[in-house]
């Protein structure tokens, strides 16, 4: 027996793990021992990730693409962020096509991306400005810096992955199916994991959809251990692996999407465990007293209107000298203003109907008069209270600080060593990140800063949001504990970065860690 049959196996696996992922798929069917062989190069997890600024829409997906399947890798999913000026369903095409049919795709439009180039494995983050021209047209300077693209694609045996969108009957423009959608995805993660829980949900919002009750409700079933991260307004397209008779495009909108990563109920002995790890930096400040909406009328689903009293009197606010002092008062000019509003409602869901659960949302400040002040956002109600809160760069640098000291708990010892297939010491750790920044925070900071320096080396993307979507008890937390109330819940954030790692645990270090 020669050539390649007599080569054993060790030699074959470093010969393997050096092919890009196209060759090694189909050495992988070579034979049963090849197979073997190729499982083993993929025992780990593994991220791949890369950013390409290249003004032509069909060479930046191609430099990416190239990177991120320059390795072996299975790809389970595929998360595309694009510049403003590339055309969603054109980049998309050219990703599903590349990947293959099975492979859940979500390609959204961002406001910048951060990552390393594709091809000088520098790290960029690069923020965008559309600034339309007085015929409303964008100008070719816009044109040419709002293009680019990052892309990260991800294997995780031990884990299901698959995208479920929220539903919109398109003969029902205003009933959004979000029961479905919470039955949809507890379907999904029972089916394949034999559980309820899913590990994490990624989310995507469109730009059109308010996802303030939607993701109030996904945190009420969710438990905490379930990770929920995303941006909530943007334009996206996917491709999921489930039938497209049950979500077929031409009878329904998709609202949002939700990448759902659940446990495998069928995993292979010798796997490990992936976790899904997350923190946030916040870029904004309360101030000012405790006020209280009395009157909020609702301009369609784009803005209200409400008077407003100090909390516990009952003489109406001057909104606008209120307004007028408060930019009297404020340092920075170019401080974007918000009202975080306390909201206590019930939950939609039959069973906790009877429950009221405490929530805060932001709402962007656009003006007032002399009786209103004017917000971004419907969903106000008389007697809620809320706090002025401005865009604050000293707070984001110091919340950034603590994301990186929250983080650098998962760095490994010291004395770990590395493993040669994968993108982690030999005890595991962290393999990737994903983060979500809201680019309102501006070009002054260096938001992967938290996972580029706690883990050099590791495959990060970025993507630079309108919204950003984190689980959190503690935005409201001194406001509250003040009034002695429970902390108020908080999924959709303004000015905030939201940081998600990918964490391996190995199987032998399954028994002892929780």
């Amino acid at each position: 027996m020669g050539g390649f049959a007599a080569v054993n196996d060790d030699i074959l696996q470093n010969i393997l793990f050096r092919l890009p992922a196209s060759s090694f798929a189909s050495a992988a069917c070579v034979s049963k021992s090849w197979n073997k062989v190729c499982d083993r190069v993929l025992t780990c997890p593994k991220l791949a990730s890369a950013l390409s600024l290249n003004p032509s829409l069909p060479d930046a997906v191609k430099e990416a693409l190239d990177k991120v399947l320059s390795k072996p890798i299975r790809p389970q999913f595929a998360i595309a962020s694009i510049g403003l000026q590339f055309s969603l369903e054109a980049a998309h095409q050219i990703i599903t096509e590349r990947l293959g049919s099975k492979v859940p795709v979500v390609t959204n439009a961002a406001c910048g991306i951060i990552g390393r180039d594709a091809i000088t494995n520098t790290m960029r983050e690069v923020r965008w400005h559309m600034i339309p021209a007085e015929d409303g047209s964008v100008s070719q300077e816009s044109e040419e810096f709002n293009r680019g693209i990052v892309l990260i694609v991800g294997y995780l045996p031990g884990l299901k992955v698959d995208a479920i969108p929220l539903l919109r009957p398109k003969m029902e423009h205003r009933v959004t199916m979000v029961d479905r959608f919470m039955m949809d995805i507890r379907n999904y993660t029972v089916s394949v994991s034999g559980s309820v829980i899913p590990a994490g949900v990624i989310m995507f919002g469109d730009q059109h959809i308010d996802l303030t009750p939607v993701l109030a409700e996904l945190d009420c079933v969710m438990p905490e251990e379930t990770v929920i991260v995303g941006e909530a307004s943007s334009r996206f397209v996917c491709k999921t692996a489930r039938n497209s008779e049950e979500y077929n495009p031409d009878l329904y909108f998709f609202d949002a999407l939700a990448l759902v990563f659940a446990k495998d109920k069928n995993k292979p002995p010798g796997i490990g465990e992936t976790r899904f790890h997350a923190t946030l930096s916040t870029g904004v400040m309360p101030f000012g007293p405790e006020l209280k909406a009395i009157s909020v009328t609702a301009k369609g689903t784009e803005c209200s209107w409400l008077t407003a009293s100090m909390n516990g009197y009952h003489q109406i606010l001057d909104s606008q000298r209120l307004l007028d002092d408060i930019s009297e008062e404020m340092d920075d000019e170019a401080a974007d203003l918000y009202i975080g509003v306390i909201q206590k409602r019930p939950s939609s869901l039959e069973h906790e109907k009877m429950k009221l659960r405490t929530y805060l949302a932001f709402y962007e400040v656009l003006g007032g008069d002399e009786e209103y002040l004017v917000v971004d956002g419907v969903g106000i109600k008389p007697g809620d209270t809320f706090l002025f809160y401005h865009s604050d760069s000293a707070t984001a640098s110091s919340s950034c600080l603590n994301a990186f000291e929250k983080l650098k708990v998962l760095k490994p010892a010291a004395s770990s060593s590395r493993n040669p297939y994968s993108n982690m010491d030999s005890n595991g750790g962290v393999f990737g990140g994903l983060l979500f920044s809201s680019h309102y925070r501006g070009e002054t900071y260096f938001d992967s800063f938290p996972i580029y320096s706690n883990f050099p080396g590791t495959p990060l993307a970025g993507i630079v949001c309108n919204r950003e979507i984190g689980r959190d008890s503690t935005a409201a937390s001194m406001w509250q504990e003040a009034k002695e109330e429970s902390p108020a819940r908080c999924s959709l954030h303004v000015c905030t970065t939201v940081y998600l790692v990918f964490v391996y645990v190995p199987p032998a270090r399954n028994l002892y860690i929780n």
